[in-house]
């Protein structure tokens, strides 16, 4: 199976070279994965605004023997969550659901329940729910979901609690109170 296609969402994307991009994707059959966007980068790319952060795509990916990273061939982006994207506070509590997910979630592990929370907790953002409760819930379930809560377990903190499982602080976390504030 050297080609497949996989809905996914990207968490996260760095450039590389000087036309190309490293994606994150959580995907629903795959999990998180790290792909390669050739040529994106480029102004007449057609793919560019597919591959943008938070975007829900149907990717086309290549695995080719000697490549470290699936190459993307083609992308359909099925959701782009546009009201996150034109609010600052919400780009903010989506940026750190996408942090926790890039951090907690282990590398090429399926995890549907996962995927569609992340799906789900991004459509209430986009929606227009309030971002706290949002992150809040989403939290929540995330940590049952990964075996870190029992099921009916609930922390003040999940901050902390997320912090200490990962044995790092959380960038995104900083920026939460001043979102709080102007939401």
């Amino acid at each position: 199976m050297r080609s497949y296609k996989t809905e996914g969402i990207v968490v996260k994307r760095k450039n590389f070279r000087e036309a190309d991009r490293i994606l994150t994707i959580f995907t629903k059959y795959h999990g998180k994965i790290v792909v390669k966007a050739p040529g994106v980068r480029r102004i007449t790319s057609k793919r560019s605004s597919h591959t943008e952060l938070l975007n829900l795509c149907i990717f086309t990916l290549y695995k080719s023997t000697g490549s470290h990273f699936p190459i993307v061939t083609e992308v359909q982006a099925l959701d782009e969550f546009l009201p996150i994207k034109n609010s600052l506070p919400r780009v903010g509590f989506a940026y750190y659901i996408c942090e926790v997910i890039d951090r907690l979630c282990p590398d090429n592990q399926e995890n549907k329940k996962t995927f569609y929370l992340v799906r789900d907790a991004l459509s209430r953002l986009s929606s227009g729910l309030e971002g706290a409760s949002v992150v809040e819930s989403f939290e929540n379930d995330l940590l049952i979901t990964l075996g870190f809560l029992p099921k009916l377990n609930y922390l003040k903190n999940k901050y902390l609690f997320i912090e200490q499982i990962l044995e790092r602080r959380l960038s995104t976390k900083r920026l939460l109170p001043f979102f709080l504030q102007s939401s």
